[in-house]
């Protein structure tokens, strides 16, 4: 690419007033030191085409009298060359001392083309370019143009690109601009290393940084594409999950990165220097604030003493005690937290400071880069406004707020100086990305067969901050559809409003011998009491009907007359060989449980529940958690109208701990207790049924109460009440790279699943002593006496059943994939083993 010189303005006039010879370059100008000042209207102007003259001539400003002296031609000269507009500007002298105004202009660009590009698209680069068709050709602007399409593709991983610029020439003094561009190939992340680590191994790290090694899988990714951005901001991950784990010293040196043209990639080595791990010495309180006392802010400390000393736990005390003093009426307190280490003792004393910070006040909050999301949606994430005191950790406080929404690929809010003093203007930075998603997904259990999903979402409804998602959903054992969507501001309050309309089909299979259907809708209310602490409020109403294959069902109304079809029971008193083909084969191909037949001949069944949810969560990482705790606890009252009553209450909790070598331990604890409310009966359909769920090894539905007649399908009954426990350590396969995402698994599980206190007796219409409910049982039988007779049959033994096993949990790129194998140790008589249990599923 080739460039004229210009001489400009300063330089070329004092040459020329001192009368040194000067050779002028293509571009130059000539003014004659002897030009006489002049006026703007006796500029002359020569060589333009689509520029007006007195656009021309507007560049050149007159001074006292409206006359042109030397330093205004100058400044007019500079001006027009600036402007881009030309390619030569000359200034001459013409009779009777006339200025002259000689221009070249630039082309017009007609057309821009992108050449070679397969990876980005001609509108993505179109958008970057500076270079406008239609526009004025610049080559400076091409130039420019060049770096901003190769620094496109460096950042997405493409460091061999070369971008070629080509001028084509066509009539008109117009030009064709074409960029040539030969992408070249991903430079991806060959190794990364890490030095000076000694309280974490290398394979930890690993899995805090985002940058990733490039393997097989990696076509699926884009972690191992080299971006020194990326490479950065690891630096600050690795800092920050050193400071939450006691290294207050902690400093990482250097991010250093070498190009392997062997291996065609990059080395990526991070320098650590980890310091001491400090514990909690001491926690303290002090203020400068008259009539406050620090120590009512006790409360609303994260930090314990003789706890590892963490600067997470620090910074989420100190935005939770500004905010409250800020509450109490204190606007403008800030809160300083202070660490005194005992090197010798290893430990910190943190002191909490209370002091009366400026008072400044914010004055505006300006919004940039929100294309499609609307004001008020980003707005409502801030707990300030205009007027309000300026409240550093409510700032923070709101840009954590906004990133966390997943709406924007980046959020900054930055502050500048007001109309005072005391004023401060909020500057809110963001830039948008797509919030819609489609997905196909699909999956296979050992517990449903294979399934598979299409569903489309939407997190920015029009840009109002709505969620909207519909799915479909089609498999070997279950099949509907569900419609959901969230208001997360009901009535400009931080409540979320949900509502949920979902179609369920569960087919009968080698677990269940029925299937059932459920049409429901759930509104539901979500309040976040806290950042770890969220409640949830929810009515459920639902419709739901069993369905059954009619050779299960063909006995439930035996005819009085006709052929002789004796219930199993008449037939054990009477020795009656059931299977035989004189007539009388109504239960030879099986019956199903009587609580099953009971929901059957209720046909639909309306329910209608209030419930709540409380969930605890401080989980490190919701996706793949090493340290924190878990706890839900939740409630259901059915019987605000409806055809069933009860109350069901379940604890879930899930407490991980790190421990050494990469070894993270689990332990899991569940019950639960369903109990009658009214004069209406528990439904089968209404008891907890638990299988692996509750103790692997077992097949779903394995455990508990269960129909033992041996005529009917054996159905599991489920129980009023359950417990389990469950001890898991996980471990990496450490000779496999980081980012095949294979863990392993040893575990032991105890559990148990009681009392059931379902339908256990039914009068069959038109019964007489040859025709007994198929369930009597010889030990409960009159046969001389017609009527009801107690039916089910059913074992519902306490015995604690348990097991031990291995597992093989894979964070795969097709979605979480979970293989178990366990072996029951303690089982009861009439349960149900699947020692082998494996479920995934992927959205591609």
């Amino acid at each position: 690419m080739k460039f004229g010189l210009r001489l400009r303005g300063g330089l070329l006039a004092t040459l020329i007033m001192f009368g040194a010879p000067v050779v002028a370059p293509v571009g130059a100008v000539l003014v004659s030191s002897s030009a006489l000042a002049q006026t703007v209207q006796s500029i002359s102007v020569e060589g333009n085409r689509r520029v007006e003259v007195e656009t021309i001539r507007s560049y050149f400003k007159p001074g006292p009298g409206g006359r042109l002296d030397q330093g205004a031609i100058d400044d007019g000269l500079k001006a027009l060359i600036e402007t881009g507009l030309f390619q030569d500007v000359k200034i001459n002298r013409g009779p009777g001392g006339q200025l002259i105004v000689s221009v070249v202009e630039n082309p017009v660009i007609g057309r821009i083309a992108f050449e070679g590009n397969k990876k980005i698209k001609d509108e993505q680069l179109t958008a970057e370019v500076q270079s406008k068709a239609r526009g004025t050709f610049s080559r400076a602007m091409v130039q420019s143009d060049t770096l901003r399409i190769a620094e496109i593709y460096r950042r997405s991983g493409r460091y061999d690109v070369t971008v070629t610029p080509e001028i084509i020439e066509q009539p008109n003094n117009r030009v064709d601009l074409v960029f040539t561009i030969n992408e070249g190939a991903k430079t991806g992340v060959k190794s990364i290393e890490f030095v000076g680590n000694n309280a974490f191994s290398s394979y930890r790290l690993r899995d805090v940084i985002k940058t990733r090694e490039t393997n097989l899988l990696s076509f699926l990714g884009s972690g191992d594409v080299y971006d020194p951005d990326r490479v950065e901001a690891d630096r600050d991950l690795i800092r920050r999950f050193y400071l939450k784990n006691g290294f207050a010293d902690v400093q990482v040196v250097a991010a250093l990165t070498e190009y392997d043209p062997e291996k065609k990639g990059f080395n990526v080595t991070f320098k650590i220097e980890e310091g001491q791990q400090y514990r909690v010495g001491t926690v303290d309180f002090r203020t400068t604030i008259p009539n406050f006392d620090p120590t009512t802010l006790r409360s609303f400390s994260r930090v314990n003493v003789g706890s590892l000393y963490n600067v997470e736990s620090v910074e989420k005390s100190v935005e939770d005690m500004q905010i409250e003093a800020s509450r109490r009426g204190f606007a403008f307190a800030v809160v300083r937290p202070a660490g005194d280490r005992n090197f010798d003792a290893h430990t910190v004393a943190v002191v909490f400071n209370i002091d009366e910070g400026p008072r400044t006040y914010i004055e505006r909050i300006n919004i940039r880069g929100n294309t499609r999301t609307r004001d008020y949606v980003i707005r409502r994430e801030f707990d300030i406004s205009e007027g309000d005191a300026y409240n550093r950790a409510l700032v923070d406080r709101a840009e954590r707020r906004l990133k966390n929404l997943d709406y924007f690929k980046t959020v900054k809010i930055t502050t500048e100086p007001g109309s005072s003093s005391d004023r401060v203007v909020l500057i809110v930075d963001l830039e948008e990305k797509s919030t819609g998603d489609f997905s196909v997904s699909g999956g296979y259990s050992t517990t449903d067969g294979a399934l598979a999903e299409v569903s489309v979402s939407e997190r920015n409804l029009l840009g109002r901050g709505l969620f909207a998602k519909a799915s479909v959903t089609y498999g070997q054992y279950a099949r509907g559809y569900s419609l959901s969507f969230v208001e997360p501001y009901l009535f400009d309050y931080r409540i979320a409003l949900g509502l949920d309309l979902y179609q369920r089909q569960q087919l009968s299979n080698s677990y269940i011998s029925y299937g059932t259907k459920t049409l429901g809708f759930s509104p539901r209310l979500g309040f976040s009491l806290r950042e770890d602490l969220s409640l949830q409020l929810r009515y459920s109403i639902y419709r739901q009907e069993i369905t059954l294959p009619s050779y299960l069902a063909n006995c439930n109304n035996i005819p009085t007359s006709g052929a002789f079809n004796p219930s199993p029971a008449y037939a054990a008193v009477n020795g009656i060989d059931l299977t035989s083909t004189n007539g009388l084969g109504c239960y030879s191909d099986g019956e199903a449980s009587l609580p099953v037949r009971k929901e059957l001949a209720n046909g639909k069944t309306l329910t209608s529940a209030l419930g709540y949810t409380l969930t605890y969560n401080t989980l490190d990482n919701n996706k793949n958690p090493t340290d924190g705790l878990l706890v839900d606890f939740r409630q259901d009252f059915a019987g605000v109208g409806g055809d069933v009553s009860y109350l069901k209450t379940a604890l879930d909790a899930k407490y991980y701990q790190s421990l050494v070598s990469d070894l993270v331990g689990l332990v899991h604890l569940q019950g639960g207790v369903l109990n009658k409310v009214g004069s209406k009966d528990l439904r089968m359909l209404d008891h907890f049924q638990m299988g692996p769920n509750l103790v692997r090894g077992f097949a779903p539905n394995g455990i508990g109460p269960r129909d033992i007649n041996p005529y009917d399908t054996q159905d599991a009954l489920g129980g009023t009440k359950y417990w389990g426990a469950s001890l898991e350590l996980q471990m990496p396969f450490w000779f496999l790279p980081k980012e095949v995402g294979l863990k392993g698994a040893v575990y032991a599980d105890a559990g148990g699943l009681y009392d059931y206190k379902g339908p256990t007796t039914w009068a069959l219409t038109g019964e007489t002593t040859t025709t007994q409910n198929s369930n009597c049982t010889a030990s409960t039988i009159n046969p001389n006496t017609p009527g009801t007779c107690t039916g089910l049959v059913y074992d519902d033994s306490k015995v604690i059943r348990s097991s031990v096993g291995v597992g093989l949990i894979w964070a795969s790129p097709f979605g979480p994939l979970r293989f178990d194998y366990a072996v029951p140790l303690t089982k009861g008589k009439y349960d149900r083993t699947q020692e082998f249990r494996f479920g995934g599923g992927t959205s591609f």
